[in-house]
């Protein structure tokens, strides 16, 4: 049984689904890419997009200024030549010539029509353009400015004398360079979109070679098992992701120890109960076929009888405590919130149905913990079955649990036998560790182990001292709280 631990939430984030076959990563984390496509490729061309929309904007607010000065420096032109105008409009001489005059000022300025009312006169002289615009008001002077059939409109009229000029300039060279400044910058853009794709899959492609080669040596390991760490070559990311993985080959090298380990263990405890058995089932069935003419007497006969099935009853212990202890290392399980006072119960119970010659002294109190309620059960039955198997007959098992703090409770369980010497005090939760004490008494060297294994797994802490006028203490400390909520 394995407690899931709390996990950041952060990281919680990157998992949509941990209870399938495998972890499945959060499908936003990708990024909305295809799966299909390379990482160089999704590098390239994220920079490439990031530097197209810079570029992009840059090149339109270049645009955009651009086009606008030069409207604004036409307008500012045509305004100062309409003033120009109106001045000379309040010379009556100028306006007894004022149809040579605008032909005069067409010669200077070719791409400009005009169109001129001279005070207190109702006529305009001039080409004919349409005023538009919303006039706004500059000292004497009101100034309006729109734009129509490609040319550019400035109508300015002076209040004194209600004298007003239009004049209209044609925009087409100022429509071309703005076309031509439009060109440029969209090849510039798309000749800076390809020079940063390209520049990005050379960048990318050196930058993937760390990842290539924690490829290869994974696929090295997949082949050959070598769990042996890769050397990290720099403390980048690149070098903390290598780092990471040489943690999981550690962790996974730890593992298969462990499981070697205990194959060889268990094969070993498994083996002296086989042979023992397979010995006196041999013997039964050589005295079976010989009938009355066996030598051995009834008496020896029962023994025979009541040893094969001892060992038969040692061997489904050792099994039963195997396949605990397998599944204390690999099943995972979510916790839920318990009394651990009942589950306490719920093993005295069944221990006193063993052993009715014992006196059991309970004083508990209501305390709730979140985890296995099968493990925590398994692991108070183990450590009471301990304590009534060395107890004597009419002996005494003292069972106390009262918290520590408003986050802790402690949970001791004393016997009434001869003690653990204090150089076996850490030995006996080792997986098949028996004291030479043990080795005559029944049991598989592995309930302790047990024990240990779901504490720890409960982010609790077990001890074992001198229980007080003899005998041994088990002490456990588990987290928790007093109240259900």
């Amino acid at each position: 049984m394995m407690l899931r631990k709390p996990v950041d939430p952060t990281e919680a984030s990157a998992l949509s689904d941990s209870t399938g076959p495998v972890i499945r990563l959060n499908p936003e984390s990708r990024g909305g890419w295809p799966s299909h496509i390379p990482l160089r490729w999704r590098l390239s061309l994220a920079t490439g997009s990031v530097v197209a929309i810079a570029v992009a904007l840059v090149s339109l607010a270049t645009f955009w200024l651009v086009s606008w000065s030069l409207t604004a420096e036409v307008d500012e032109e045509l305004s100062d030549k309409a003033t120009v105008l109106i001045q000379k409009s309040a010379d009556p001489a100028y306006v007894e010539d004022i149809d040579e005059e605008i032909e005069r000022f067409k010669i200077y300025n070719p791409d400009t029509r005009v169109s001129i009312a001279p005070p207190s006169s109702t006529f305009t002289y001039g080409d004919t353009i349409a005023v538009g615009g919303q006039f706004t008001r500059d000292g004497y002077y009101e100034t309006a400015t729109h734009s129509s059939g490609g040319e550019r409109v400035v109508a300015k009229r002076y209040d004194v004398d209600g004298t007003q000029v239009v004049l209209a300039r044609d925009m087409q060279n100022h429509q071309q360079l703005v076309t031509l400044l439009g060109t440029m910058l969209f090849f510039v853009v798309a000749f800076g979109v390809i020079l940063e794709i390209l520049s990005g899959m050379v960048v990318a492609k050196t930058g993937m070679q760390p990842l290539a080669r924690l490829r290869r040596a994974a696929n090295y390991i997949a082949e050959t098992g070598d769990l042996r760490p890769i050397e990290v070559q720099n403390d980048d990311e690149l070098g903390q992701l290598t780092d990471s993985f040489n943690h999981m080959l550690a962790a996974l090298q730890e593992s298969r120890t462990r499981q070697a380990q205990f194959v060889a263990d268990a094969g070993h405890e498994l083996k002296t109960p086989l042979t023992s058995m397979r010995t006196n089932i041999e013997l039964l069935m050589m005295l079976n076929k010989a009938g009355p003419n066996a030598a051995i007497s009834q008496e020896d006969m029962d023994d025979l009888e009541q040893d094969v099935m001892k060992q038969m009853q040692e061997l489904s212990t050792l099994i039963g405590d195997l396949v605990d202890l397998a599944r204390e290392d690999a099943a995972e399980k979510e916790p839920e919130w318990m009394d651990l006072e009942d589950v306490l119960d719920t093993s005295l119970t069944r221990v006193r149905r063993r052993r009715m010659d014992i006196h059991f002294d309970v004083d508990t109190e209501p305390w709730f913990v979140k985890g296995d309620p099968f493990a925590l059960g398994r692991a108070t039955l183990n450590m009471l079955d301990n304590a009534v198997k060395w107890s004597p007959a009419d002996g005494t098992v003292r069972v106390t649990m009262h918290p520590l703090s408003d986050a802790q409770v402690r949970l001791r369980i004393d016997d009434s036998g001869p003690g653990i010497p204090d150089a076996d005090k850490v030995r006996v939760f080792e997986r098949f560790y028996r004291a030479p004490e043990s080795r005559s008494m029944p049991g598989s060297g592995l309930g302790l182990a047990i024990v240990k294994a779901v504490v720890d797994r409960h982010e609790g802490t077990i001890v074992i001292k001198d229980a007080p006028g003899g005998g041994t203490r088990f002490e456990v400390i588990l987290p928790g709280k007093a109240a259900a909520d």
